[in-house]
Formats: structure tokens, sequence, C-alpha cells
């Protein structure tokens, strides 16, 4: 496999990946946009056009507004096509193993103390980030079957834009991130209601057999340690400002019938109001594979 550059010793490569990078990358939420005739059935222009999206910003946005957008079917099948399978279900998920994720903080109910079920904002993180090694989420889907009546934005950033800058700063602090003991997710209760022990990994890792560069990360500042040291510390705090300003954020959101898909990138959510007549509700997946572009391209049994 060739030389990563996300190998800090690499900086020729990385230098070159640096620059393509941020030459491809949307500087309008309207680039990440692909209108779907029909999200259980691509036709290759739209598979490739997603698989496009994806290559610059590990993500793409999906509308097909002309469909039932409660729908179940159209995210599920939509993820299967791109290689979404192992999806990762909890005792909050429906049968499918979607998550339903709509306000039950004025309804009462275990769910209410979950802050996605909420009406609050959430700050910046990847999914499952107190997950396992052995559990990483690497794929995400979002599915909007009902926008808030206001608020409800999504901030969206590529784990790869985040690392860039983080590195132009100063390398130094990507390698604090990459140690093992970096952030720890202390002893808990988890969302299946287990027993779960403190968990600790690095925010940045590279995957051993692919190269790709997975992202671990809740800017949270409660049930969080982050690794005591001063350059993990230096670190973490200018990782905290370039999310704060980064000129590479972009910002969505989501009507009925459209949808994210993504190799499980940055995000945030605004609070938002709404009323019973126009509750907010989004299907959530989130899987244990990543984006699969090459081979369904090539492959003989490619959507026609």
């Amino acid at each position: 496999m060739a030389a990563s550059p996300f190998d800090l010793a690499n900086e020729t490569g990385y230098r070159a990946w640096r620059d393509a990078k941020l030459a491809a990358y949307p500087r309008s939420v309207d680039a990440l946009v692909v209108p779907l005739a029909d999200p259980r059935h691509l036709t290759p222009a739209e598979l490739d056009a997603l698989a496009d999206r994806c290559a610059r910003a590990n993500m793409a946005l999906y509308s097909a507004p002309h469909l039932p957008a409660a729908d179940k079917t159209l995210p599920l099948q939509l993820g299967r096509q791109l290689g979404l399978v192992r999806l990762e279900g909890n005792y909050l998920a429906d049968e499918d193993g979607l998550s339903s994720i709509t306000p039950a903080d004025d309804t009462g109910g275990v769910r209410g103390d979950y802050i996605p079920y909420t009406h609050k904002p959430i700050n910046w993180h990847t999914d499952g980030y107190y997950n396992a090694p052995d559990r990483r989420i690497l794929g995400m889907t979002l599915h909007c079957a009902q926008d808030a009546e206001s608020g409800g934005e999504n901030a969206l950033l590529d784990h790869e834009v985040a690392y860039l800058q983080l590195r132009d700063v100063n390398p130094d602090y990507v390698a604090a991130l990459m140690r093992p003991d970096a952030m720890t997710i202390p002893a808990r209760m988890d969302e299946d209601d287990i027993a779960r022990p403190a968990q600790s990994g690095p925010v940045f890792a590279v995957d051993p057999a692919q190269g790709f560069l997975v992202m671990r990360y809740t800017a949270r500042t409660r049930s969080i340690v982050w690794k005591a040291d001063a350059l993990t510390q230096a670190a973490v705090a200018t990782l905290a400002e370039i999310l704060a300003d980064s000129e590479y954020i972009l910002a969505a959101r989501l009507a009925p019938g459209m949808g994210l898909v993504c190799n499980n990138v940055l995000h945030t959510r605004s609070a938002f109001t709404d009323t019973p007549a126009r509750r907010r509700l989004l299907y959530r997946g989130r899987y244990y594979d990543r984006l699969r572009f090459e081979e369904l391209q090539t492959s003989p049994v490619r959507p026609q």
C-alpha cells in the first residue's frame, strides 16, 4: 500500500493530498445535493454523482421531495446500494434498526433523557464516539421525514478537513490526538441501558487495512475525560477553535424527502421548535460500514 498522507512522517504525500483535498472541497452546501428520482433504485448517473460528492467531502445530500418522505425504505434501500449493510441497532432504535429522532422531552419516557430526542442543540460530534474500537461507526445516514417549525439546522464538516486544519497548525497536536488514551468516556449506562466500562481511544485513527481516516470526537464537556498532558489539552483547545469558525463548515437544513449519507463526518444540530402538527422527525442509521463506490461502480450488477 502506498505511503499514507495521514502518516506524520510523510510530509510530501500529505502536502499533495492536502492541496488536492482543498481544491476539490465543496464551498457551498448546494454543491453536495444530488436529486434522486427514487433513492430505492439508483441510476448509474445518480450513483456517480453521489460518489463525486463523497470523494470530495466524505458526504452527500440527496433530495427526493416528490416521494412520501416518511417512507423508511427510502434511506434503508439507499444505504444498501452504497454498501451500508451492517446497521447498528440499540434499544431505542426501531425494529428495522433505524432510530426515529423526534422530540420526547415533553412527552415523558426514557428517550427524553437523551439529547437527540429533545429540542436542544447538539454540539460537534461524530456518531458512536463512545463505542469500542471493534464497534466503530464508519457510515451514517439521516433522512428527513418532517422538518421542524423553525430551527434544527445541521452544520457539517468533513473530518479529513478538521484533521488537515489541525495538522497545519501543529502536527504534534495530531500526534497527541492519535494516542490510544487521548479521549476517555467514563463508565456509565449506555443507550442500551447496559453498564458500560470506561472507553479510551484516539480521536484520529487510520484504518490499518484500507488506510482511511477515522475520527472519534465529541465537543461535550460532561462525561468525557481528555488526557491531562499539556500537548493534548492544547490540541483539544485548538480543535475546538477550528470547529468554531472553520471556513469549510457547510450548513444544511433538511427538508422532507432530503437526507445525508456520509462516512460519519463531524456534525451538529441547532435547537428547534415544533408543533403537534409539524413535529420534527428524522430517521438515523449508524453503520459499521463505510460508503463503497469503487466496487459498486464496476460491479456487473451495477444499477441500471
